[in-house]
């Protein structure tokens, strides 16, 4: 077998690794934040769901957002281990910790069963989730980028990003088939818990597939000079906090938007607007096929465009689409709602697409898993953490969906200045050897 003909397996390995991981990460992330606009309320916030609906749907919502102050954390492990020990090890103990949390949520007894116990319990389960959620990414970006052709870092990196889009639309397609295939009644009473326990067999699948990838070539040439000895964290806010910051601004604005589109248009259109459930479920999966599309055209077209200008025209269409966005859903009309939902994938697709690539190349080797991974939780903490909170708040307070999209219209206007701020990165050099000749292990002058 040749050369070219192994690399290529290889390569496809890899692809489908990282694919698959993301795409099971996100699959849990997203059925809890789903089932959060439509059934944590009634289940473990029983007596606060009596009294007061629209606090109760607050706190549910900060709900997902707890788990987002706990992504940071997991990113300073992951990434301290994954620059010191590997990639591969800790994309394997990421997905392993996810997909038990996410099991073990079936599992939980309700409010009514054990009264504040349970939500306490939740909360836990979700900060595993989050800490798991802040490790998973950069490891798989990383992955993927780092094992890509330079010319096409772009469209591997996209395939860590496309796993989001499929997770959203397996968790949203896998309710819309559990809504309408059993009575209300029998999916409150033990329904929801089968897309949590499913989980299980989506981790062996993607354990077995993880295993089977080999360690990152940038990281094998780390290991060879001893560069894994240095202290990637220090190394990191010593000499590239700028970049740190740079990556959480530049996530913002998608990270916001996307939740909106995830967990709140769910709760608002069947709550405020008394659509019905199934419908919307399926209209958000079919317009979530778009995010898909997008993502990976996103990838492809920053190895032509440039990582910079494809992230501009993404969010130059989420910022011109928001508002249409929200008055097409308020008609109340299905097709309408899926329309204005694919069409804002759009937007978010070209704005996602591009960022494992960018990430990476804003880092050198041997802080890259930590400085990605940090950036990327920051910004989901600014951007997605609290979006449908504030959304729900905004919603209470004025009456008018048009607050919410001028908010995540502010977010847009942060995230392009922040691009701008980047610049171009493709054809940035990843690799070890250049590195080391520009002084990147040389120890740090102490001198006064």
């Amino acid at each position: 077998m040749s050369q070219s003909t192994t690399r290529t397996q290889e390569e496809r390995r890899v692809l489908a690794g990282t694919l698959v991981g993301t795409t099971i990460e996100w699959y849990d992330f997203f059925i809890f934040a789903q089932l959060t606009a439509t059934l944590l309320t009634p289940l473990f916030l029983e007596p606060l769901g009596q009294s007061n609906p629209g606090v109760a749907q607050i706190l549910s919502f900060a709900m997902i957002g707890i788990s987002f102050f706990f992504r940071p954390l997991g990113a300073v492990v992951a990434g301290h281990l994954g620059d010191k020990f590997g990639r591969k090890r800790i994309l394997v103990l990421t997905l392993i910790l996810m997909g038990v949390a996410t099991t073990l949520v079936g599992l939980l007894p309700t409010y009514a069963q054990i009264g504040v116990a349970a939500p306490i319990m939740l909360v836990f389960l979700r900060i595993l989730q989050g800490f798991s959620a802040g490790g998973e990414w950069g490891g798989a970006a990383l992955m993927s980028v780092e094992h890509a052709p330079d010319h096409r870092r772009g469209f591997f990196g996209a395939f860590p990003q496309i796993g989001v889009p499929i997770g959203m639309i397996l968790a949203t397609g896998l309710l819309f088939i559990l809504r309408i295939s059993m009575t209300p009644e029998q999916f409150m009473s033990w329904g929801w818990r089968i897309p949590f326990l499913l989980s299980v067999v989506l981790i062996v699948v993607g354990y077995m597939i993880r295993r089977a990838v080999e360690e990152s070539p940038v990281f094998k040439q780390l290991a060879q000079r001893k560069a894994s000895e240095h202290t990637p964290l220090r190394d990191l806010f010593r000499t590239n906090a700028k970049q740190v910051i740079q990556a959480a601004l530049v996530f913002i604005s998608n990270n916001a938007v996307g939740y909106i589109v995830i967990a709140f248009f769910i709760s608002y259109t069947t709550k405020v607007l008394q659509m019905p459930l199934a419908p919307v479920l399926l209209a958000t999966t079919i317009g979530s096929v778009g995010w898909l599309i997008f993502t990976l055209l996103g990838g492809w077209l920053s190895d032509k465009l440039g990582r910079r200008n494809t992230f501009l025209i993404g969010y130059g269409i989420v910022f011109v689409w928001i508002i249409p966005t929200f008055m097409l859903t308020d008609t109340g009309s299905l097709f309408l709602y899926g329309l204005s939902i694919f069409i804002l994938t759009m937007g978010l697709g070209l704005s996602y697409g591009p960022q494992s690539a960018m990430y990476a190349e804003m880092f050198p080797a041997h802080i890259r898993f930590s400085g990605i991974s940090i950036g990327y939780a920051i910004g989901a903490i600014l951007g997605g953490a609290f979006a449908s909170t504030v959304a729900q708040i905004l919603l209470e307070a004025t009456g008018m969906s048009i607050s919410i999209a001028i908010y995540l219209m502010v977010l847009t206007v942060i995230s392009v200045a922040a691009v701008i701020w980047v610049g171009e990165t493709r054809g940035n050099n990843l690799h070890v050897e250049d590195l080391e000749e520009q002084g990147e292990f040389s120890e740090p002058n102490t001198t006064a």
